[in-house]
């Protein structure tokens, strides 16, 4: 019976996701066709400067690269071409980088964002819920105090703030650790021990300044769960009987954990989106950076398709968070059984 109600949860959750995504996806092309410009016209600007001769060959180019990409076909015929070949795994060539695919483009650049991101976020996570724990445990002391108004103090600091700041002690005033990128320039990546340990020296800021400002948040939360949990009637009843505090804390730590897994699985689901200030202040060669360069320059299939992976992501993580939660919590399947 158990097993039928996950089931049945599942599907329902599975559908409401599909549905959701294709209405994702058709914002996402419609977007930025509404904004004002041109895609094409750092191709025939660079065409101009090697053909000026020649005009009618820049508008030969441009007629060739209006039917390569489709932009002068009706916009419902660009949606299902687009839609189609999507699902056949084709986002289509890159109009910055032309004639790059676009798959070729993000590819290269997710285990950048992953390595960074991924870390990050967990690190954070753990480091802010265990504070926020600790201090909701020990509510009212100097720990509760020092803990919530430091979180209070870094959750309020810009990430990019914070990481201009890492740049100018770290890397400009005592010159310890790099600014930009995520290797030397001129390095060609490789899997020696000096290619590694020049990797993780330009890694240090970045995620430095990822954890810390997120951190915050997260101690703030969890320390509200917390203290909102021990005051619901299963704690309460459990220290009337004399069940010992760190048993009752046990408990309720792990009851306020479910609402920090669904935000961390969110924002596991959204890395390949990058950090996209913090890439662009480190000048790393994220998912977010390469976002930033299609975005100011109207690449429409390179927008697309970081945006078709990232929203796929996201929507996974969401399915994932669902399973977890009608395998641990019971009152999701007897919802399901009502």
């Amino acid at each position: 019976m158990a097993s039928r109600s996950i089931v049945k949860y599942l599907a329902r959750r599975f559908l409401f996701l599909l549905v959701t995504y294709i209405v994702a996806t058709t914002i996402v092309f419609i977007l930025p066709r509404a904004i004002p410009g041109n895609p094409l016209a750092q191709i025939l600007s660079n065409l101009s400067r090697v053909a000026q001769a020649k005009p009618e060959l820049i508008r030969a180019a441009e007629r060739a690269l209006m039917e390569e990409f489709g932009l002068g076909k009706p916009w419902y015929v660009q949606y299902f071409e687009f839609v189609s070949k999507a699902f056949r795994g084709n986002l289509g060539t890159s109009i910055t980088f032309y004639p790059r695919k676009v798959v070729d483009l993000v590819i290269p650049v997710i285990p950048w964002t992953l390595m960074l991101l991924l870390p990050a976020t967990i690190v954070a996570w753990i480091l802010g819920n265990s504070l926020g724990a600790l201090a909701a445990y020990r509510r009212n002391t100097w720990v509760d105090k020092l803990v919530l108004n430091g979180s209070l103090v870094v959750s309020q600091i810009p990430y990019y703030w914070l990481g201009m700041l890492f740049i100018f002690f770290f890397g400009v005033r005592l010159g310890i650790l790099p600014t930009q990128g995520a290797y030397p320039q001129g390095m060609i990546p490789n899997w020696s021990w000096t290619f590694v340990l020049s990797v993780l020296k330009h890694y240090v800021l970045p995620f430095s300044s990822i954890v810390v400002s997120a951190l915050g948040g997260w101690a703030i939360g969890m320390r509200l769960m917390v203290i909102y949990e021990l005051g619901s009637d299963y704690a309460m009843f459990a220290e009337y009987i004399g069940m010992k505090d760190k048993r009752v804390f046990n408990y309720v730590f792990r009851n306020s954990l479910l609402p920090q897994i669904t935000g961390l699985a969110l924002q596991l689901g959204g890395i390949l989106g990058g950090s996209l200030i913090t890439e662009i202040v480190f000048n790393y060669p994220g998912t977010g950076y390469l976002l930033f360069r299609a975005l100011t320059t109207l690449d429409y299939p390179l927008i697309q398709g970081i945006f078709v992976i990232l929203i796929a992501s996201i929507y996974l993580a969401n399915f994932l968070v669902d399973f977890v939660y009608a395998v641990i919590d019971p009152r999701v399947r007897i919802g399901q059984e009502e």
